[in-house]
């Protein structure tokens, strides 16, 4: 049976936070990464948006993502990109013995980046982006993970939770069906197309919003 999540995270941020863990995410991050993940924790119990915020136009480039920045930058989490080339060896066992080829791929691994990266952790927000951008995150921490660069990722973004306050706001066309929220994410990670790589899903829910009634 799989452990409660506040056996690994602060039941503070538990209940600020919708959380999913995959691939035992939580207890990965928090017994192998333990000074990344605390660092983290530390960052999102900080981390608080405003109406302001949400009404801003902007998108993934808005205020939100600049507020998360400026709590995890000063801490050396930086945007990190990978690529490699693949060395491919065939072997043929022929009555004479062993004949050996080599056939090299340039930029097999070419392109994927993460957002913010420190050791052996990798960590991304998608606030109002096209819903195909997580594709891009979770293939990603994959390869990253199976290149061996990081053990596990955290990916944070929208709970449908927030969709009240979009309403009575008035701006829930802004933030449409086919945006980052985590309606769209959960069921791309349970297809699994972050592969092996452990990844910690969080939402951003009501109780982040500083001036919202609560």
């Amino acid at each position: 049976m799989p452990m409660p999540l506040t056996d690994y995270l602060p039941t503070a941020l538990v209940d600020l936070y919708e959380v999913h863990s995959y691939h035992h995410a939580a207890e990965v991050l928090a017994t192998g990464c333990p000074k990344e993940f605390s660092e983290l924790i530390g960052a999102l119990s900080r981390f608080r948006i405003t109406t302001a915020d949400i009404l801003a136009k902007g998108g993934n480039e808005s205020q939100i993502p600049k507020r998360l920045a400026s709590l995890l930058r000063p801490m050396r989490w930086f945007e990190t990109r990978i690529r490699g080339d693949l060395v491919v060896t065939v072997e043929t066992h022929t009555d004479d013995g062993k004949e050996a080829t080599e056939t090299r791929i340039d930029n097999f691994m070419d392109g994927h980046k993460v957002d913010f990266v420190k050791n052996r952790v990798a960590f991304d927000l998608e606030w109002n982006s096209k819903d195909q951008t997580f594709d891009r995150d979770l293939y990603a921490f994959r390869a990253f993970h199976e290149a061996g660069v990081i053990s596990a990722a955290v990916l944070l973004t929208r709970s449908a939770d927030l969709n009240e306050v979009f309403k009575e706001l008035g701006i829930m066309p802004k933030y449409g069906a086919s945006t980052t929220w985590m309606g769209k994410l959960l069921y791309r990670v349970k297809a699994g197309r972050n592969g092996g790589c452990p990844v910690l899903v969080l939402g951003i829910t009501q109780k982040l919003i500083e001036d919202w009634p609560q």
